[in-house]
């Protein structure tokens, strides 16, 4: 199932969300509240007024204003009904596993669209607590990896985020900091389009759930990861690899 309606964001955890086609077949992108009989049910909505009526929900769940706005902001517009370019055909590669060590935290696609989101926080701790170079005697320096493992079901379900290097020695861990492996595996590679972050990488994965939607190729959900090399240099013109585990 699609992971968020493609115009207001929701979370599309059950098929009684699902907004109807004009034969009353069910929606791959949209929700109820959004979409019925094949036609938006407010079809000269501007984004702007997307995000006035979502940020009360948000308030709702304990966000505050001026942060449910900014998330909208930067994740409304990069959904189907609002964006304005397609992403790039992946690519499928093979990769042998390799570990990465670095910070982890436990969370789900819903809780990042509230007050609950734990992503942003990872980040911001992984660099303010210069994990890089705590662990820079373990790794392979350069890359950053974004390692989504231990899924419990699906794109719906709970799954571990670790932000970290590649691991190039065996040497004792340093304490508070965690290793996981990247798993041998069939990946298709979306490369993000150019710009900032993370508005590059949450329109990614917007087109990656969206492109699987529509595919007949299965994910495996036993590890999957973005990779941030040179190319995100520049945080303004950043463009971003995501890897996928696939079957075949």
């Amino acid at each position: 199932m699609q992971n968020h309606c493609q115009s207001c964001g929701r979370p599309l955890t059950d098929q009684s969300l699902l907004g109807t086609e004009k034969e009353g077949q069910l929606s791959k992108d949209y929700c109820t509240y959004c979409y019925e009989a094949g036609e938006f049910k407010q079809p000269d909505l501007t984004v702007e007024e997307m995000i006035d009526i979502c940020v009360p929900h948000l308030k709702k769940d304990g966000m505050k204003e001026d942060q449910a706005r900014q998330m909208l902001a930067s994740f409304l517009p990069n959904l189907k009904r609002w964006r304005k370019s397609e992403f790039a055909a992946p690519v499928v590669v093979e990769k042998e596993p390799f570990q990465v060590i670095g910070m982890t935290a436990r969370t789900c696609n819903a809780d990042e669209m509230t007050s609950k989101a734990k992503i942003p926080s990872l980040w911001s701790a992984f660099y303010q607590q210069k994990v890089g170079e705590k662990v820079s005697h373990l790794v392979k320096p350069g890359i950053v990896y974004g390692l989504y493992s231990d899924y419990t079901t699906d794109v719906n379900g709970e799954y571990s985020i670790t932000l970290g290097m590649e691991m190039s020695s065996s040497e004792a861990v340093p304490e508070g900091v965690v290793v996981k492996t990247i798993p041998a595996a069939k990946y298709m590679v979306f490369t993000s389009e150019k710009g900032p972050m993370p508005e590059v990488v949450i329109k990614a994965w917007q087109d990656i759930w969206a492109w699987f939607a529509q595919s007949e190729v299965e994910r495996t959900y036993t590890g999957d990861f973005e990779k941030y090399d040179e190319k995100c240099a520049n945080p303004e013109e950043a463009q971003v690899e995501i890897y996928i585990a696939i079957r075949g």
